[in-house]
């Protein structure tokens, strides 16, 4: 029999502006951030459902280096993120989850550019739905994808807060 071991998942609430996200970590690095209006049932299930013999710890110390370097992205003092993340997903989205941290801040790429990136320029929706898989907003740069035609599309964090990043980076050193 296999020994899984319990863990910790740690969480707190990050408050900004008219936005709470909740934001946890686990033993290896950041593992989610949420979306605006997000209740705690949603945080539960969601950690649940990756890391099943977790419990789940309210814990403001031990995300304070993560709060802290998102509060500095919100306030356009920082572009890059450099604490470990810790995000479980198939091969496909690990790959497009690592595209999208090479997107620069401040520019935007379409969902076709990410699929050309990849090598597979006909998995546009699975590039979709694997961006839209993404378990840490913000961190991992999924709101710097666009429509080919320009448009701002879905988003976990919503379109008015994804507008809100894209306006944030162009207004701090992008495009």
């Amino acid at each position: 029999m296999m020994n899984v071991k319990e863990q910790t998942i740690d969480w707190a609430i990050l408050k900004y502006d008219k936005w709470q996200l909740y934001v946890a970590k686990s033993e290896k690095g950041l593992c989610y951030v949420g979306s605006p209006g997000q209740s705690y049932d949603e945080l539960k299930t969601w950690i649940q459902k990756r890391f099943p013999l977790a419990n789940l710890v309210e814990n403001e110390e031990a995300l304070k280096p993560y709060l802290k370097e998102l509060y500095e992205y919100f306030e356009g003092n920082r572009q890059t993120f450099s604490l470990p993340v810790d995000v479980k997903g198939t091969s496909f989205q690990q790959e497009i989850w690592a595209a999208l941290n090479q997107i620069p801040y401040g520019k935007t790429y379409s969902y076709s550019d990410i699929a050309e990136h990849i090598q597979r320029p006909k998995a546009v929706r699975a590039v979709g739905t694997a961006i839209g898989a993404n378990p840490v907003l913000i961190t991992v740069p999924c709101h710097r994808v666009i429509g080919k035609n320009g448009a701002i599309t879905g988003y976990r964090g919503g379109t008015e807060m994804k507008q809100y990043l894209l306006q944030l980076e162009a207004q701090n050193g992008g495009r």
